[in-house]
């Protein structure tokens, strides 16, 4: 029997159309695509480096909610408006997963008023 939670949370950017923060089903969390958005004030930085930074504590924000750490995140996939600041972002996300890294997608897209956005897959830790 499938078991599915949707989930949105309080300490994370509001969703910017007709999706949840995260999903919770069967053992997993399928965290949705987060972008840069401070969720206190609203603004995004202007910086890479910075846009990369908040967007990983937008999925930290959520991950926690559920019980998660980043630790327990399996699947990373990751939209950059600029392939060439690969290594920057690289630089950033070592911060977040420094230890047993995640699998990971990176791939150059169109993003409207952002750098970046992020999605993962994490595994709910057993109680």
């Amino acid at each position: 029997m499938l078991m599915r939670k949707a989930i949105i949370v309080p300490d994370a950017p509001k969703p910017a159309g007709l999706y949840s923060h995260a999903v919770v089903a069967n053992g997993f969390v399928f965290v949705s695509g987060q972008g840069p958005q401070v969720p206190e004030s609203g603004v995004i930085p202007d910086n890479f480096r910075e846009q990369v930074r908040q967007t990983l504590r937008n999925i930290q924000a959520i991950l926690r909610n559920v019980g998660c750490e980043m630790t327990d995140v399996i699947k990373v996939n990751a939209y950059l408006t600029d392939p060439t600041r690969f290594s920057e972002y690289n630089e950033v996300y070592q911060e977040f997963f420094s230890i047993d890294p995640p699998v990971r997608t990176t791939v150059q897209t169109g993003l409207i008023k952002i750098l970046v956005e992020i999605d993962c897959i994490a595994v709910l830790p057993k109680a």
